[in-house]
């Protein structure tokens, strides 16, 4: 029976008609397959189903999602990022003809908030990164949580208190089109365009004091901290005690990032 799936010409391109037409068919594909989005079960035999095509340095793997959660993309993402996030649920994704059998990659969700935040005087638009589960390095075995150590390994600096700008991290930048905030970007590892190393599921709205803010500093502060440390908050004042707290207990780094569209 033909799965109800979605391929788009940029994953036909890059997989090739055969395949495409395969999957199309209802060969190679599941029925039943955690989204890569929502991380909930989704069933191609029911519901519209997207192929997106996680490409690395040297690998490339095609996972499935809700059409409601994602378009069928193509998605870049760094080799150690695709190699260290694979995980193995058997008929959950699959490689395109020619690759390596692999599982579909374990993207961290990550929680991003905005709000203004005020140093110095001076009200500043501020992105507030939180995961929704412990972030383990790419291939360790360990149980701990290495979010922090591997964003201050990227350049982003340690904050025990917020009372200045933190300095600006070049390469890396917030994309925002049409008042939306879209992503935020990171270098590639082999030095082309920059890569989404978090990418809104939808464009998401902004107030427009935030927006004005942006566009004055033509900066966005990114402040990042372990999973309970923030948590949601419904009010400014609400999140800048939160992150005043992680601050204060060494679990808060940050960076300005140059601002990408308007």
């Amino acid at each position: 029976m033909p799965r109800m799936l979605d391929v788009s010409d940029d994953v036909r391109a890059e997989i090739g008609d055969e395949e495409a037409d395969r999957l199309l068919a209802g060969d190679n594909a599941p029925g039943s397959y955690d989204c890569t989005s929502c991380r909930t079960q989704g069933d191609s035999d029911q519901e519209r189903t997207s192929t997106v095509l996680f490409i690395g340095d040297e690998t490339a793997v095609l996972a499935f999602a809700h059409a409601t959660c994602l378009p069928s993309q193509i998605v870049q993402v760094t080799e150690e990022q695709l190699q260290g996030a694979v995980r193995s649920i058997s008929g959950n994704a699959h490689a395109p003809a020619g690759e390596p059998e692999k599982a579909v990659p374990e993207q961290a969700v990550l929680g991003v908030t905005s709000g203004l935040v005020l140093i110095s005087g001076e009200l500043h638009p501020a992105l507030v990164v939180e995961p929704t589960a412990a972030i383990v390095r790419p291939g360790s075995t360990d149980a701990g949580d290495d979010f922090l150590p591997l964003l201050i390994e990227q350049g982003f600096m340690p904050l025990s208190e917020i009372t200045t700008v933190p300095p600006v991290l070049h390469g890396w930048s917030v994309l925002l089109a049409a008042g939306q905030l879209h992503a935020v970007l990171q270098p590639s590892s082999n030095g082309g365009s920059p890569v989404a190393w978090w990418q809104a599921h939808q464009p998401l709205q902004v107030t427009d004091s935030w927006r004005a803010a942006a566009n004055k500093h033509q900066q966005v502060l990114m402040f990042a901290a372990p999973v309970g440390s923030i948590g949601r908050q419904p009010r400014e004042d609400l999140l800048r005690s939160a992150l005043d707290k992680a601050a204060a207990n060494g679990k808060l780094v940050g960076s300005a990032l140059p601002l990408a569209g308007t």
